[in-house]
């Protein structure tokens, strides 16, 4: 099989494999033993149920001023399939990505791979044809089963346990808690990056000898009213600025990001100016995102329901005069009940919107459960531009929007708006 275009490629390798999610390493492991790839000297793999994305971003931003070569995957992507891939703090090129499906299509050889694997393995072909210094891959689903697993991490954090993808981790914080910790790897760092920490996760990295170290007690942050310390397990780092990145768990997410790199040394030595200047160019949209027009927008990916108590706690500490305005767009294998409850004290009115997609939940559907969960006034668009639009036109010059559910919902928003992610 061999396309001229990337687009090509992504539509042909989203309807390739018979299942959309198809979780093991035994495909994608195969594959990536025939491609033979140079290991990128130091590999930083992030998991978790919320905040792994801040994490690798903060990771890739201050070992970017460090002067380090890097490589971030994440997913998925807000508007371009290229955000998923970045070397040396740009997006993967087409021309890179065309020459990484057709080294995957020739090694693979039969071998029937997801949308995801093909992701997964195009980053480390590029990674590896770059020769950089230091890999950061985010874990999509889980941990145990997931594509970047084919790699072993040097360190390998969880940020957070709470319960999403239910269907293919457990019904239990613990039994997700498993899954996560499939990314510890024996006589390794495993860094847990939230304060309460499921015994499984602890269970998981005695039973394998990761050498695990948790916020809160072999590392730690102290919060200031114009920046903040990090106590680490064999350092501190004090007098740091704020992170670019607004929102509650921020400080949090930093903080995993300083000791997963304090535990990467000496692989990895990174001095405190290049942290602070890190902190303070960092970038990620869809994250507690605060937009400025004719009246404030904030936009969030929060699409659980941890996610969305981070958010209404994150609103909570930035009052605003007028009311808030949500548009609302939920895939449907997402606990829209628990989601909407998290934030009803925080939302005066709702807009329900529709998503594209074949996971993507009616927005009639979307706007009954809401109802279920609050008394607030719902009404319903069939686009997020659509919603967007609705809740401009019903808000006062005092009220905000916020626009939150999912990458699905995000995007769009960001793409009428006019903004790039």
């Amino acid at each position: 099989m061999r396309f001229d275009t990337v687009a090509a490629w992504l539509d042909w390798q989203q309807v390739a494999h018979p299942q959309a999610v198809d979780p093991g390493l035994e495909r994608v492991g195969t594959v990536h033993r025939r491609l033979g790839l140079t290991r990128t000297r130091t590999v930083l793999t992030i998991g978790g149920t919320n905040g792994k994305g801040s994490v690798a971003a903060y990771l890739e931003s201050i070992l970017r001023a460090t002067g380090y070569d890097t490589g971030l995957f994440t997913s998925p992507h807000l508007l371009r399939y290229n955000e998923r891939i970045h070397v040396r703090g740009l997006e993967v090129t087409d021309q890179a990505l065309l020459a990484a499906f057709e080294r995957i299509e020739a090694a693979r050889n039969g071998i029937s791979l997801t949308f995801f694997e093909w992701n997964a393995l195009a980053a480390l072909v590029v990674f590896a044809h770059e020769r950089l210094d230091a890999a950061i891959l985010e874990v999509g689903m889980g941990g145990r089963l997931d594509a970047v697993n084919v790699l072993d991490a040097d360190v390998a954090a969880v940020v957070s346990v709470g319960l999403d993808h239910r269907e293919w981790l457990g019904d239990s914080v613990e039994q997700i808690g498993v899954e996560k910790a499939g990314i510890f790897r024996p006589d390794h760092p495993a860094i847990f990056g939230s304060r309460r920490m499921p015994m499984s996760i602890g269970s998981a990295a005695a039973d394998c000898g990761a050498r695990l170290r948790r916020l809160g007690i072999e590392f730690d942050f102290v919060e200031r009213p114009d920046g903040w310390d990090f106590i680490g397990l064999r350092s501190q780092r004090r007098d740091l600025p704020l992170p670019a990145l607004s929102g509650s768990m921020q400080l949090s997410n930093a903080a995993t990001a300083l000791a997963v790199l304090e535990a990467a040394e000496p692989g990895v030595l990174v001095p405190d100016d290049a942290v602070r200047a890190g902190l303070t160019r960092v970038r990620l949209p869809g994250r507690f995102q605060v937009i400025h027009r004719d009246r404030e927008w904030i936009l969030d990916v929060a699409h659980n329901a941890d996610a969305a108590r981070a958010l209404a706690v994150s609103l909570d500490a930035r009052p605003c005069r007028g009311r808030t305005v949500a548009v609302c767009g939920i895939l449907a294998d997402k606990d829209v009940e628990a989601i909407v409850g998290a934030l009803a004290g925080q939302v005066q009115e709702w807009v329900a919107v529709g998503l594209e997609g074949a996971r993507a939940l009616p927005e009639s559907e979307l706007a009954a459960r809401i109802r279920l969960r609050c008394a607030t006034p719902v009404t319903t668009a069939g686009s997020v531009a659509a919603g967007c639009d609705r809740a401009a036109a019903a808000c006062g010059p005092d009220d905000r929007i916020l626009v939150f559910g999912s990458f699905h919902t995000v995007g769009p928003a960001l793409e009428h708006l006019g903004l790039d992610a």
